[in-house]
């Protein structure tokens, strides 16, 4: 089996060495890097405002990097936010605001639609104010849900996202190694990461006939859906709750054990 492993750097090395104890071959192709967003008196607004918010939303263990480099530079300091509710999008990221000393809650499901089934969110008053510590594009299903129902967001845009330039001159070697397979399995955790897998096939899209998708949630996955039905391309896809390595792992021994 081949398995392309989309993750960032800094977050593929355990997944990578989990697969290859199992025997699978791993390409390591990160479709998303993050670069962080400077100082700017936008930002510096926002941060006047955090302390009267009433819950934070993290959507990244990179966010919580960024978020709170910037903090500093505010004239915050953590103990000015301790009274606010945390949510972290996954394990990770509630591990990164741990380290701050700051306690969060975790939806079952990974996601936006999981991170808003949450009784947290769920029981806010209409007129609360929630904050997001994203990436430029990111959870803006879940920012623009939340605005329907009264909620007033605070938009921290923190970071931007983009195909890593390595990525791209790795074109011509990933077409190649896909070409020679007959079956690959890739990792997709965010609209963005697919919009960046397609165009890296570019005139390869056959090759998505041969892939099986790992896709991070319902939504995501209705997305490549639509993109099947539009494009009349048939490719595999399973959906994942969270992008733990444990359940992607074991996603992938119950597929071999099926084959």
């Amino acid at each position: 089996m081949l398995f392309i492993n989309t993750r960032p750097i800094d977050r593929a090395a355990s997944l990578t060495m989990a697969l290859e104890q199992q025997a699978v071959e791993v390409y390591p192709l990160p479709l998303l890097e993050l670069l962080p967003r400077a100082w700017s008196h936008d930002l510096e607004r926002l941060y006047q405002q955090l302390v009267y918010t009433q819950v934070i939303v993290v959507v990244s263990p990179s966010a919580v990097q960024f978020g709170m480099a910037h903090l500093l530079q505010s004239g915050l300091t953590v103990s000015d936010l301790q009274h606010i509710q945390w949510i972290a999008v996954g394990q990770k990221t509630a591990q990164a605001l741990a380290e701050y000393g700051l306690g969060s809650v975790v939806p079952e499901v990974e996601t936006s639609e999981g991170m808003l089934q949450l009784p947290v969110l769920q029981n806010l008053a209409s007129d609360a104010s929630i904050a997001f510590w994203r990436g430029e594009g990111g959870r803006q299903f879940m920012m623009d849900t939340l605005m329907q129902h009264g909620r007033l967001i605070l938009n921290f845009v923190l970071y931007e996202r983009r195909c890593p330039n390595e990525t791209m001159q790795q074109q011509a070697e990933l077409i190649q190694c896909l070409s020679e397979h007959n079956h690959y399995v890739a990792l997709i955790s965010s609209e963005a990461s697919w919009l960046n897998w397609l165009a890296l096939l570019d005139s390869n899209i056959q090759l998505l006939q041969q892939g099986h998708f790992l896709v991070l949630g319902e939504r995501l996955a209705q997305i490549l859906k639509q993109y099947q039905q539009q494009m009349h391309v048939p490719f595999k896809m399973s959906v994942l709750k969270d992008l733990k390595t444990a359940t992607i792992v074991q996603l992938l021994q119950s597929e071999q054990g099926n084959a």
